[in-house]
């Protein structure tokens, strides 16, 4: 008897000190922190089109204009409207912008150079929809081209590379109104791009062949504008202070916070067969609730309010019964692991498994 009481109590003792690993399940709600990007599907030409700043070629008939950009949080109307369209063929994704502006200006000519301190509008592009590997263009008024792309995003270390050059890049502006004439007031001026797809491809991990009918990519279009003095006769961006006023953002599909390199927000581009789409379906992700509920769960521990996580003991577990919607839940499980973390969601009816790492990698099985 008293060798069993001292089994006890030494079995008692070790549990005592033994590292804890897992926890009861917490309730979290996630309905917040869940995007439904927007979704454009883009009509095919049948030949070239010719790139000059005009959208009077008759294909560009067949191409909707997207939504009114909003400001990039999504909460603001930006002052001045701004809206674009695209088309495709073999070889080319085509865009073009409207971008109205009663001050029309801007200062910066080096190829490559931070486009973004002057006005000007922006492409980003994630044909794997991974939110690795991905491209940026931006342009200003002066047609001057900042070509990009980055491994990943910069939240988890990503690197830009700028030497990335389109070769086979076209771009050209028009304009509505006078050039860095300060004495009238503008009315707009307009981008067109024929963005080559072979780069894009390469981009992918795998199939890099011409999109497929139906084929989905990511995609998000920026504006950046900003608050302008006049010193003789010459417009700059404001300062107050000695210190520049910040730029506005205004995106087609908002962002939610002041970045656009959170790839899992931007839009959905569903590549068409067809010449006119009025009447083409786009095709839902079904999972796409849980997908952005595993992104919710990587920001939100990398950054956010579930940050001390990331503090636990390797080999810590915690589930989470999360809240996606009104009527969606699922179980989430935390595990501290010896690189980071990572998040495994059970889909509640398939059970699909979503798993994202602590550099937010998203991995389906």
């Amino acid at each position: 008897m008293k060798l069993f009481i001292t089994l006890c109590i030494l079995i008692g003792l070790v549990s005592c000190f033994s590292p804890k690993t897992q926890d009861e399940h917490t309730s979290i709600d996630l309905t917040s922190e869940i995007y439904y990007p927007l979704n454009y599907i883009v009509a095919k030409c049948a030949e070239p089109l010719i790139i000059d700043g005009l959208d009077d070629d008759s294909h560009w008939e067949n191409a909707p204009y997207t939504s009114l950009f909003i400001d990039i949080e999504g909460i603001k109307k930006p002052k001045y409207d701004t809206r674009a369209k695209m088309l495709w063929d073999n070889d080319y994704l085509y865009v073009f912008a409207k971008l109205n502006e009663p001050h029309i200006w801007g200062n910066l000519k080096q190829r490559d150079t931070v486009i973004f301190y002057n006005n000007d509008f922006e492409v980003f592009l994630d044909p794997s929809l991974t939110t690795y590997n991905y491209g940026e263009i931006e342009v200003n008024v002066l047609n001057t081209v900042w070509d990009l792309t980055l491994d990943k995003p910069y939240r988890v270390g990503g690197s830009a590379d700028n030497s990335w050059d389109l070769d086979d890049l076209k771009t050209a502006i028009s304009i509505e109104g006078t050039l860095n004439d300060p004495s009238d007031i503008d009315s707009f001026w307009t981008v067109e791009m024929a963005i080559p797809l072979k780069p894009l491809l390469e981009l992918k991990k795998s199939d890099k062949s011409t999109p497929m009918n139906n084929e989905q990519w990511r995609i998000n279009f920026s504006r950046v504008n900003w608050d302008h003095d006049i010193t003789n006769g010459n417009y700059s961006r404001k300062k107050v202070d000695g210190k520049y006023l910040p730029e506005y953002n205004w995106v087609w599909s908002p962002q939610g916070v002041i970045n656009m390199h959170e790839p899992e927000k931007w839009g959905y581009l569903q590549f068409s067969d067809q010449a006119i789409i009025d009447d083409v379906p786009f095709i839902e992700d079904k999972d796409l609730i849980y997908k952005q509920a595993a992104y919710a769960f990587f920001r939100l521990t990398r950054y956010g309010s579930l940050k001390q996580m990331s503090s636990k003991k390797q080999g810590y577990i915690k589930q989470f019964k999360s809240q996606l919607s009104d009527d969606v839940t699922c179980m989430a499980t935390f595990e501290k692991t010896k690189d980071g973390f990572k998040y495994t969601l059970q889909h509640p009816t398939t059970n699909q498994l979503f798993i994202i790492d602590q550099d937010g990698w998203l991995t389906l099985k």
